[in-house]
């Protein structure tokens, strides 16, 4: 299974993605449907662009980020075990600020 989708990041989370807050995401075919655990490596090995760490902890994001799936939070559908559909929007929100 392929899926289509938008990925959004906000609140400086698009600061570690060249500064590109939108990107629409066709993810390859495979054989079981996606989920956000196997989306975030793959995240990590075709978009994000620096440190890694201030994304990602472990094989999760890292406390502070912030993630919404069609508008609900992340903790509602699943989290990590979220399979993706069609034309989900997935949001990351950045609450880390710093210098």
């Amino acid at each position: 299974c392929s899926a289509k989708f938008n990925l959004h990041l906000v609140g400086g989370a698009e600061l570690l993605f060249n500064g590109v807050k939108e990107h629409h995401v066709t993810l390859p075919s495979h054989s079981e449907p996606w989920d956000i655990k196997q989306l975030l490596v793959w995240i990590q090995q075709n978009l994000l662009k620096e440190r890694p760490e201030l994304f990602v902890q472990g094989d999760s994001v890292r406390p502070g980020i912030l993630v919404l799936i069609n508008d609900a939070d992340w903790e509602l559908m699943g989290e990590l075990d979220y399979k993706l559909q069609d034309q989900d929007n997935i949001v990351f929100i950045s609450t880390l600020h710093g210098g």
